[in-house]
């Protein structure tokens, strides 16, 4: 049976005060769309549909390819903006799930398991529903005597007795596809709203004599759909819980949850140990058996296996296998280190590598060059890549070694096994195997500093006349 998907995502947000549409408001690091857009994928669905209308262009623009949009050109309820899905699914056979664009916690297994059911009891709709202390604001899911699910009714047209209900609807249902679209065509606006309410699809299914399936959650975050800042922050903990549980149960130590940041998408190896402070964003890969943190902030970086990474920042870097970085460090994009390599304290590369073996204890900054293997690169040392118009290459070959205090004015080559003496700027080659000093002879001035001193004081006592 076809599986097909009808993502929510057209409403404003008034709530969250923001010039940023809702749904692209991020959990974890990626819009809340983003996050029921993987869940949709990973069961199953071969075809979605994304319902956009406040700030179409920039829901469309980060939807990209990954489904299809149709616009809701007014907002005149849920109802009405499923049928603007009509003309590009409304002749398939097929399951359906309908899911808002602002509820990131609902998951894949729970769907599926929606879907199950939906699929076993023959229904045309199943409602995904939660039992709240506190059901203000939601609608109440309305049972027969017998337990079967009779309709929805939203929280402003709730009868006294109604609102004492405490099972809600959490606006994600599955649909036999045909079925909800012949419904929608009979749903009319007469409620507190003046709007077309998708859940009056049930009250009509069941005077058809359909069946109507609720699959209850056990798991409350499900029920959160982010209307304002407060549910943004609360869905943002719930999110940041499962990934570090779910990191936790693949092998991976954090010594304190609630002090890591760990996005969605981030890949880490088995005994691998977080310590606190620590936030790994985007797509960040990190191995087996790597110490990270304290305070390490991480972003689209793959880090080998056996690295330690402390106190420090890397952004679009690749770092080899036992390599050591920090403390306070930071590789910019471009950085890579290949295997045990050292990047020592206040040390900063940008589009810079280096060889296996190599290292960069402290004080440094290399940008834009090649270094090769076991090359020690001593404290204070530059690579000079901008003249104020251009970025040049610096490539220093294996087994060289830069002294303290050197400047290296790119482009220029250091050959393999070449030693530069400390304090040197370099401007030219220095060829394989030679040594080069390139800085002012020293002069002693005898005597000079006394006669300095001994001036200044009498200008002190002249009472600052010469």
């Amino acid at each position: 049976m076809k599986k097909m998907a009808i993502v929510l995502a057209a409403g404003q947000g008034k709530r969250m005060k923001s010039k940023l549409y809702k749904v692209l408001h991020p959990v974890c690091g990626k819009p809340m769309v983003g996050h029921v857009l993987d869940t949709v994928r990973d069961s199953a669905c071969e075809r979605t549909v994304v319902i956009v209308g406040h700030g179409a262009e920039a829901v469309q623009s980060y939807v990209g390819d990954r489904a299809e949009c149709v616009l809701q050109p007014e907002q005149l309820g849920t109802g009405h903006a499923v049928r603007q899905a009509e003309r590009l699914i409304g002749g398939e056979e097929g399951t359906t799930i309908v899911i808002c664009g602002d509820t990131p916690l609902v998951t894949p297994a729970t769907i599926q398991s929606m879907l199950a059911l939906h699929a076993s009891s023959g229904a045309a709709a199943t409602v995904l529903t939660a039992e709240m202390a506190d059901p203000t604001g939601y609608g109440r899911v309305i049972r027969s005597g017998g337990g079967a699910v009779e309709r929805i009714v939203e929280h402003k047209d709730c009868s006294p007795e109604e609102r004492e209900v405490h099972e809600i609807n959490t606006g994600t249902y599955c649909f036999d596809n045909r079925k909800l679209f012949e419904a929608l065509a009979q749903v009319k606006n007469d409620n507190a709203q003046g709007e077309y309410y998708l859940t009056d699809v049930i009250a009509i299914f069941k005077r058809a004599g359909e069946t109507v399936q609720a699959y209850c959650t056990s798991d409350l975050a499900e029920a959160i759909g982010v209307n304002d800042r407060v549910a943004l922050a609360e869905a943002e903990k719930r999110m940041r819980e499962r990934i570090v549980r779910r990191h936790l149960l693949n092998g991976v130590t954090v010594i304190d949850p609630s002090a890591a940041y760990i996005e969605s998408d981030v890949m880490i190896g088995a005994d691998t140990v977080i310590y606190a402070g620590t936030v790994l964003r985007g797509r960040t890969v990190i191995g087996d058996d790597c110490s990270i943190g304290p305070n390490a902030d991480i972003t689209d970086s793959v880090i080998g296996d056996g690295v330690t990474v402390k106190h420090s920042v890397l952004a679009q870097a690749e770092v080899g296998d036992e390599s050591a970085v920090g403390p306070y460090a930071n590789l910019r994009p471009g950085s890579k280190l290949g295997k045990d390599c050292k990047v020592g304290d206040f040390v900063e590369l940008k589009n810079a590598s280096l060889g296996d073996g190599s290292k960069v204890s402290h004080l440094s900054y290399v940008g834009d060059a090649v270094v090769g293997k076991d090359v020690n690169i001593g404290c204070g040392a530059i690579t000079v890549n901008y003249d104020g118009f251009n970025k040049s290459i610096t490539e220093i070959g294996d087994h060289a070694f830069i002294g303290s205090n050197c400047n290296l004015i790119a482009p220029v080559k250091i050959g393999e096994g070449a030693y530069v003496v400390a304090g040197s700027t370099i401007t030219q080659d220095v060829a394989p195997g030679d040594l080069a000093i390139a800085r002012e002879r020293q002069v002693n001035k005898e005597g000079y500093a006394d006669r300095i001193r001994s001036k200044a004081k009498l200008k002190k006592e002249r009472g600052g006349k010469a």
